[in-house]
């Protein structure tokens, strides 16, 4: 009854609109006082702020935001469509498919989705329109591609969900590898398919000559170097997590400085953005730590895991709905939110049921981030529209085709787990 009633205080809470790290304290606290008192709460917390930080693969957070930083505040992500849309100009649908790979770039380096559907909301719309595309697909475009941002490494949410369960961060961001270019050809067919049967809502592309193209590969060889080195140290064993993201950050810093797009009171400001984001993160992870501390006082998980596989059905069934329960959240609700709430209560019954917590955790990624643009609150699709000043319901309108194509990758993972498992199978230990 007590874990109820401080879930339900949870949600309030949330409804409400109060920060996801401070509800989660909140309620954390509020069920420890019921529990135990003032003693228990007051051990609990002075315990927690240190305990719930004291990771030293935590320390790959804060330097892959500062990687992004660097990337974003030396505008050289700013030239990553234009650079794209040269080299696929002449594929059907040109501009479409730049759009799905240079949102895959960019949300290599940037690790949000929103952030990711923000940048290319104002470049590629605009492109998109000129060009004749329907305003429906181009907002649908924009908003899908960046759900890429958090599945490609290197990404925040696959760190945070290894921590969280106590597997391979690097194995988990490699395992992240293969579903993410599966989702960005998928996506690059799918737009190519419509260009050839709607060339009205998805015009085709012009070419343009070697010589440009050779010339906007300064923009774009430093960028797939960068992803290259990080993702391959990583897979050969060479450098920790940690350590990749380390060398990923001073790597972007240098970058921005040889290209001389880096001032001192840049590299400033995107320190300053880093240390932002990732002391938002560590209140997360600090309220988090209090409210799963009271789950675990009351035996909720346990109880909730004992109940689970004493069901008389299929294990494939208590999954799905574990997936659409996770479908549902993406609507409302951050990714990194989404994880730290659910994963400590979810991950002990997925893996009694004897799924591998790996493949689950790219399988969470992926489904949370499909509710990113799912109706009626779609967060990326809000983001789109916000930033084009277009009705949320145009972009909603055309994003259909998109929906189907990613829970098919969703199905397609869910059936072959071999295909998330064998590249971080293949890795150095």
């Amino acid at each position: 009854m007590i874990a109820t009633l401080g879930s339900l205080l949870l949600v309030l809470l949330l409804a409400m609109g109060m920060p996801v790290a401070f509800a989660m304290a909140v309620a954390g606290v509020a069920g420890l006082f019921a529990v135990g008192g003032l003693d228990l709460v007051m051990g609990m917390v002075k315990s927690s702020t240190i305990s719930s930080v004291n990771s030293y693969e935590l320390i790959t957070i804060p330097m892959f935001i500062l990687m992004a930083e660097f990337i974003i505040i030396s505008r050289i992500a700013d030239e990553l469509f234009d650079a794209t849309v040269v080299w696929v100009g002449r594929v059907p649908g040109g501009l479409g498919v730049a759009v799905v790979l240079a949102g895959a770039m960019f949300g290599a380096i940037s690790g949000s989705s929103t952030a990711s559907a923000a940048t290319l909301s104002s470049t590629a719309i605009p492109a998109m329109m000129r060009q004749g595309y329907s305003l429906r697909t181009a907002g649908a475009l924009v908003a899908i591609t960046g759900t890429l941002a958090i599945l490609i490494p290197p990404s925040i949410a696959l760190v945070l969900y290894a921590i969280i369960a106590d597997v391979s961060v690097g194995k988990l961001l490699i395992a992240g590898m293969v579903p993410g270019i599966l989702a960005v050809l998928a996506l690059v067919g799918l737009t190519v398919t419509m260009s050839l049967l709607r060339p009205k809502a998805v015009p085709a592309g012009r070419p343009y000559r070697w010589s440009e193209k050779v010339s906007v590969l300064r923009v774009t060889l430093p960028m797939l170097i960068l992803f290259g080195a990080v993702t391959g140290v990583l897979y050969a064993g060479v450098a920790t997590p940690t350590e990749a993201s380390a060398m990923g950050a001073f790597a972007a810093l240098l970058l921005g400085l040889v290209q001389r797009r880096l001032s001192l009171r840049n590299a400033g400001r995107a320190l300053v953005n880093a240390a932002r984001v990732s002391c938002m993160i560590a209140f997360i992870i600090l309220g988090a730590h209090i409210f799963g501390y009271f789950f675990t006082l009351t035996q909720t998980t346990t109880a909730i895991a004992n109940w689970v596989g004493a069901l008389d059905v299929s294990s494939y069934v208590i999954l799905l709905v574990i997936l659409v329960i996770y479908l549902i959240l993406g609507c409302f609700l951050d990714q990194i939110a989404i994880l730290i709430l659910t994963v400590p209560v979810m991950l002990p019954v997925v893996v009694a049921l004897g799924f591998d917590p790996i493949w689950f955790g790219v399988m969470v990624v992926m489904v949370a981030e499909v509710g990113m643009i799912t109706p009626p609150l779609g967060l990326n699709v809000f983001v789109v529209a916000r930033y084009t000043g277009q009705p949320v319901h145009e972009i909603f309108a055309g994003i259909l085709p998109f929906f189907l194509c990613m829970l098919g990758m969703v199905l397609l993972l869910g059936l072959m787990p071999e295909i998330v498992l064998w590249l971080p199978n293949q890795m150095s230990n």
